[in-house]
């Protein structure tokens, strides 16, 4: 079981248009794409679809758009009731694939209920294999909110704690990533904040960077580091090695939801017990299958093609070389 928290979720719409977005002019839409979202919800529903049992733990009323719609997705879920609307997002795609995406704030959460969410995920933890706190945290809720769950988990529940994987941004994700959890999903500009030490573009111009910056949170504490860099593709960094996948060049229709998509193959993979090589392997595939669905549309295991990503050992020992694919064949997954 693989539990996620998803403290800010939204119902996400996507307009794709049919050419550049063009900012005061009037636009017509080729169509609209309307699905229940945040990144722990993108998740549970990608691992849904592949039949991976899973749980999304988010605040919300049982009549509230987004849980009604997870319920007719046949995502398991368990909302906290706080008596307010989710917020809505909207994400604007154009031909080339370029997003352009307007985020309400959310929903305040007043101490009683935070405790009450923190209660709720310490209950729905046990037993699980994963427990994935993502996303934004709303407002009235502090930047160590991930940092404290991590913290009470594994004191309450000792070695019956789930591995813990955080994907969110800014102050909760430097905050969590003093709590050591398990694993870390950033993308290429998250890590250049965390590490300190590089901007955003030029990182993610060099994967060597990449690894630097990736090597500065483990040394810190954290298990393993999964940076995404959209096209350029996704690096994995542990204490055993590093990684980079890439894919096919593709276009892309909508990137809304392609790095969820990313770490729910991962950890579909780790579920499995598959090696770390293929995690990433499944992680690229899964990310790249999102970005070619319409809006906020998660792919299945089936819609995936690990067999098209190239893994390459980025050990600074070793020259680069391609890592074999160790995982199943397509018609045994």
């Amino acid at each position: 079981m693989i539990v996620t928290l998803t403290p800010n979720p939204s119902f996400d719409r996507t307009i794709e248009l049919a050419g550049p977005l063009a900012r005061g002019e009037v636009q017509r839409a080729l169509a609209a794409h309307g699905e229940p979202g945040g990144k722990g919800v993108n998740i549970c529903r990608a691992l849904a679809a592949s039949g991976i049992a899973s749980l999304a733990i988010l605040p919300g009323d049982p009549d509230d758009p987004v849980l009604l719609a997870l319920a007719n997705h046949g995502v398991p879920h368990v909302g906290l009731p706080i008596d307010a609307p989710l917020r809505s997002n909207v994400a604007i795609t154009e031909p080339d694939g370029t997003t352009t995406k307007v985020n309400e704030p959310g929903p305040a959460l007043s101490l009683q209920r935070q405790r009450a969410l923190i209660d709720l995920v310490l209950e729905q933890s046990v037993g699980a294999s994963w427990l994935v706190l993502a996303g934004s945290v709303p407002p009235g809720v502090p930047d160590d909110f991930y940092a404290q769950i991590i913290r009470e988990v594994r004191a309450r529940l000792g070695s019956r704690a789930p591995k813990v994987a955080v994907d969110s941004s800014g102050g909760p994700l430097a905050a969590a990533a003093l709590a050591h959890p398990d694993l870390l999903k950033p993308n290429g500009e998250e890590l250049a904040e965390l590490s300190g030490l590089f901007d955003g573009d030029t990182l993610e111009a060099d994967t060597d960077l990449v690894v630097d910056a990736a090597r500065i949170l483990i040394a810190g504490g954290v298990g393993a580091v999964l940076a995404t860099l959209g096209s350029k593709g996704a690096v994995l960094v542990t204490a055993n090695g590093s990684w980079l996948a890439t894919t096919p060049p593709m276009r892309a229709v909508s990137t809304v939801g392609a790095g969820d998509s990313a770490l729910a193959g991962y950890l579909l993979q780790s579920n499995l017990g598959a090696s770390a090589v293929d995690c990433l392997r499944q992680a690229a595939a899964h990310g790249a299958a999102a970005a070619s669905l319409p809006g906020s549309t998660v792919p299945a295991l089936h819609q995936t093609n690990p067999r098209a990503v190239t893994v390459t050992d980025l050990a600074p020992e070793s020259v680069p070389r391609p890592v074999l694919a160790t995982h199943p064949k397509e018609d045994d997954q």
